[in-house]
């Protein structure tokens, strides 16, 4: 693989708008994206007008089945008054509007554009959860989906995968549960904003009044061990180790480099990107590991010419509590089998050396898949630009941060680096 290649043109972020993420019935794609434009459009600090986006690239994965509507690029395109600029749909499972992400970064890069539009939407509430299982199922690979398996039993095996070979085990996922509950009540916009001990409380509240005697939780993980309010799913990942239904939307404003400044004094730029494609789980040497994910940092951090090290702060794709322990791993922010006990020990809290999934993460902030990609995107440059309020990562020399998303068993993942000049 050749190493080290650039953007042909410098490419920078000016603008970020995202919905709240949670169930929203009365809501349709169209009002959710609403929701998104607007804020990017306020966000931009020099003005704009739609008139000035040359093409528009939105993330979706399944609105066809979710909501019985397909061709969403022209009708968004048509929503924020962009028509008749080209716009393009990308589909990458929850990878969805990361591409979205790259395909506008290239087509500024490419000369083909100079301001791009770029974002990401689903709407899934109006589905029950047997349907959202089936149609999310769609993402695995097709032997997966003959034997019936759906996304938590994938991401159980991979679990027990890690745990048998490095000796890890459920007190491993409780720490990046209760860690994502910490941060996510920081986070305004997030479907889940409480706090495991908020959980504990209000349960047992709860069983007061109805007459009933607490069970005598004295501890986050007492809580989460109790199989009565937190069951097992696809072992061993219990509820509390997965992420909800969701509905929401995402939006960012590309734009040349050398033109960022006519859109705001604080532009943050697209210091590398990567993408990689990976196999089924059958076919995977190793589960313990996503092969896409190995490439796609691997690419980012050559054009970049960062790496590991120099991430200040990431938000990885925790679709599952294991997922995110593989993920620190996958970027080289710890060594394999290491990174349950780099958590455990508070590393990736929202002050320690390496803070993962400020926002929550898709476990408590929300994982409606074609907005996923863009949301951890706009988490990223709301922190670079220091407007992160309550969770707003301390450290004075914040520069730069990464976005890591993965789609389907692994089958898609891109890794982007931003950077604040």
């Amino acid at each position: 693989m050749r190493t080290g290649r650039k953007l042909a043109r410098g490419v920078a972020v000016v603008g970020a708008g995202m919905s709240r993420f949670g169930l929203f019935r009365e809501k349709d794609s169209r009002d959710l994206f609403a929701e998104a434009f607007r804020e990017m459009r306020e966000s931009v600090d020099g003005g704009l007008d739609p008139r000035e986006i040359d093409a528009l690239y939105l993330g979706n994965f399944s609105n066809d089945y979710f909501a019985h509507q397909a061709h969403w690029a022209p009708i968004i395109a048509d929503l924020t008054g962009l028509t008749p600029k080209p716009a393009t749909r990308t589909e990458g499972a929850c990878a969805s509007s990361a591409l979205a992400f790259r395909e506008g970064v290239l087509a500024i890069a490419s000369g083909l554009c100079d301001v791009v539009l770029v974002g990401g939407v689903e709407e899934m509430s109006r589905r029950t959860t047997e349907e959202i299982a089936e149609g999310l199922a769609l993402a695995t690979t097709p032997y997966a989906g003959k034997v019936g398996f759906t996304f938590p039993g994938v991401f159980g095996a991979v679990a027990t995968a890690y745990f048998a070979r490095y000796g890890a085990g459920r007190e491993d996922l409780m720490n990046v549960t209760i860690k994502s509950h910490d941060n996510a009540p920081l986070n305004p916009k997030a479907q889940f904003p409480f706090t495991i001990r908020d959980l504990m409380t209000a349960r047992g509240e709860s069983l007061k009044q109805k007459g009933l005697a607490a069970p005598g939780w004295t501890s986050d993980k007492d809580f989460l061990r109790d199989p009565a309010v937190n069951p097992v799913v696809a072992w061993p990942l219990h509820l509390y180790d997965c992420c909800p239904i969701s509905d929401g939307a995402a939006a960012m404003l590309l734009v040349a480099e050398e033109m960022a400044g006519a859109f705001t004094e604080d532009p943050i730029h697209v210091a590398g990107i990567g993408q990689g494609s990976g196999r089924g789980l059958h076919r995977s040497p190793d589960l313990t590991s996503f092969e896409a994910t190995r490439h796609a940092a691997r690419e980012a951090y050559a054009m970049s010419g960062l790496g590991p090290g120099d991430i200040q702060f990431c938000e990885v794709h925790d679709c599952f509590s294991i997922a995110e322990i593989l993920h620190v791993e996958d970027l080289g922010f710890f060594r394999p089998g290491e990174g349950c006990r780099a958590i455990a020990e508070g590393a990736t809290k929202l002050d320690g050396p390496k803070p993962i999934n400020t926002s929550g993460g898709l476990k408590c902030k929300g994982h409606p898949v074609g907005a996923t990609g863009i949301s951890q995107l706009y988490e990223v440059w709301t922190q670079l630009r220091g407007k992160a309020g309550k969770r707003q990562i301390s450290r004075g020399d914040l520069r730069v941060g990464g976005a890591h998303n993965l789609g389907g068993t692994g089958g898609t993942c891109t890794f982007t680096i931003l950077e604040r000049r």
